[in-house]
């Protein structure tokens, strides 16, 4: 068949009826679909089975014969089309001198140096991710600089529901349906007991929790 260039980044569509590939770039993924061309054998082959199946017998047999035919020599049919194809999607691609791989010219061809992106950058759309890239970093470390939290009480240990009535709550002392602190106490306010979560009276004097 000798060389055949876009080896690694094709479609074969092709049947028994007709010839057709699909290409793609090999670095975004884009491609170009050949136009189709109806394999001769193929159509004659087809003809032949219409007619086996309508008349059967000898026109079956022919039929059957000439499917081995489309196989024996749909090889080199094949190669042709193919080779015909590559001449066809050659001027939708630019293959890298570099690399030696083929790209689209739309979006991974840097035409002025010769070669893909992935060899020859662009450098105007390089300075505008590095320009993108750092506006973001520095927007993060100017949001960083801004005390978001001066108006939050941080000395009172957080609760996300009360634990007198159970209702949820914000940020705060009180607790804005019962009225009564949010913190729960960990001793006793008479004895000074250490107090199980959630108690609400005192295991060694008796006395009311938070009431």
């Amino acid at each position: 068949m000798g060389l055949v260039e876009f080896v690694n980044n094709y479609e074969d569509l092709s049947t028994d009826k007709g010839f057709q590939f699909k290409f793609f770039c090999e670095h975004c993924g884009n491609g170009y679909m050949t136009q189709y061309k109806v394999s001769k054998l193929g159509v004659a082959t087809g003809l032949l089975d219409a007619a086996g199946r309508l008349f059967g017998g000898a026109l079956n047999r022919a039929a059957d014969s000439g499917y081995e035919i489309q196989r024996s020599i749909g090889g080199p049919a094949h190669d042709a089309a193919l080779r015909e194809a590559v001449e066809e999607v050659k001027a939708h691609f630019k293959q890298c001198s570099r690399c030696g791989q083929w790209v689209c010219p739309e979006h991974c061809w840097n035409a002025s140096r010769g070669m893909c992106e992935r060899c020859a950058p662009d450098l105007a759309e390089e300075i505008a991710a590095a320009q993108q890239e750092a506006a973001i970093e520095q927007v993060r470390e100017k949001v960083r600089e801004i005390d978001y939290t001066k108006d939050l009480d941080l000395g009172t240990p957080a609760s996300a529901t009360c634990p007198h009535c159970g209702a949820k709550t914000g940020p705060g002392k009180f607790c804005t349906e019962c009225g009564k602190p949010l913190a729960a106490r960990t001793e006793c306010p008479q004895c000074g007991q250490e107090l199980k979560a959630g108690a609400r009276f005192c295991s060694e004097c008796g006395a009311r929790i938070g009431g």
